[in-house]
């Protein structure tokens, strides 16, 4: 079958009930994406499928063919963050880091939906969760990406 990710077509050879998760990890050695729970409850995996933010740990690979897949690989570079790498470093959200791929594959995803979210719309969309606690500076992060200091709602 072949998957488009990060706008490129790629043929990958895998079970079609695998997971997202582990085509990305172990067959493609795309790494950004990490396993968290296994489940869909912690959203270390988010990636987008056609700009949604999508739990790829218990996406089956058949149900992406044909979908656009972005994963954490092409949100920005090192020479050209995305606004909300820049923003995620200026308000110092990662601590231990592993939950980060997720949190910022979640976070795109609103901003493309809502360019300028509220606080409550923010809490709605992000349900991933951060061991480190760093939901306040998740947040904070999410607004300067957007432009907007001091919002409430």
């Amino acid at each position: 079958m072949e998957l488009n990710i990060n706008g490129t077509p790629t043929p990958v050879d895998a079970d079609p009930n695998m997971p997202l998760l582990w085509v990305l990890r172990d067959m493609l050695n795309m790494t950004g994406t990490k396993f968290g729970c296994g489940v869909a409850a912690c959203g270390a995996c988010t990636v987008r499928i056609d700009g949604e933010a999508t739990r790829s740990c218990v996406m089956p690979v058949s149900a992406v063919v044909g979908k656009r897949i972005q994963t954490i690989e092409s949100l920005g570079t090192a020479d050209k963050p995305h606004a909300l790498q820049a923003a995620w470093i200026a308000e110092q959200v990662p601590q231990c880091g592993y939950c980060q791929s997720g949190m910022l594959m979640a976070a795109a995803a609103l901003l493309e939906a809502k360019p300028q979210p509220t606080d409550a719309d923010i809490d709605a969309a992000m349900s991933n969760i951060c061991r480190c606690g760093t939901y306040q500076r998740v947040r904070a992060a999410i607004h300067r990406a957007a432009g907007q200091t001091g919002v409430a709602a």
